[in-house]
């Protein structure tokens, strides 16, 4: 364990080329969307940097960036920290999820072709994999492929757009509930498979909603816990 509580292997590495800030940025991101840095633990800097291989810079200016984007909170003579989510922003979030999702699923079960279904069948199959393994990094990656995949076969680019800007934040909050969610998730991601493949838009546009919200109900009720 790292004297920052990242767990070994966990530091990505750099990618190169691209300004070394928005690499790092990129890093720290990652690090914090898979709570691999988890909500309130103290970021400090020269531990980042050695991490990472980097000077104190890029790594100050990757926090000022992820400060302004809600991802860290500054604390004047205290220091940086991964912010801690309130009840109300992950109610917020998840009900715009549940907004945009519920309409991908609409529209995708009126364009979904043999070979986007075919798609959909076989991520749900690794996820289903994914959860008998109990491997709850493939389960989350592999439910966050299959939700961007129905928003792709719905076709809208607007739609698209708007679900990538709270993909991230979307993964941030299933990751500590997806052992919780389990297998069950996948039973519902069948049944909207189904739904799609069906080109039944109505039934799609229900599942999806009340996928959504099971996951929302679950985040709320892991916090009370």
């Amino acid at each position: 364990m790292l004297s920052t509580g990242l767990p070994q292997g966990a530091v990505p590495k750099l990618e190169r080329p691209g300004p070394l800030r928005d690499r790092v940025y990129e890093a720290l991101l990652e690090l914090i969307t898979t709570r691999a840095l988890q909500p309130g633990q103290h970021l400090v800097e020269s531990e980042l940097a050695g991490h990472l291989g980097v000077s104190r810079q890029p790594v100050r200016e990757a926090l000022q960036r992820l400060n302004t984007e809600g991802w860290v909170d500054l604390r004047p003579a205290q220091g940086a920290f991964v912010h801690e989510p309130t009840d109300e922003e992950a109610d917020q979030l998840l009900t715009v999820r549940t907004l945009l999702e519920a309409e991908a699923a609409r529209l995708a079960a009126a364009n979904a072709g043999s070979a986007g279904i075919a798609v959909l069948e076989e991520l749900c199959a690794q996820g289903e994999s994914a959860v008998a393994a109990d491997d709850v990094d493939a389960a989350v990656a592999l439910n966050a492929r299959l939700h961007a995949t129905i928003m792709e076969l719905a076709g809208n680019a607007v739609l698209a757009e708007l679900a990538g800007q709270v993909d991230r934040r979307v993964r941030w909050y299933y990751t500590p509930i997806a052992r919780r969610r389990g297998r069950q998730s996948w039973i519902e991601h069948r049944e909207l498979i189904a739904a799609i493949a069906d080109r039944d838009e109505q039934r799609a546009t229900e599942l999806m909603r009340e996928h959504t919200e099971h996951t929302r109900t679950s985040y709320h009720a892991r916090r009370r816990s």
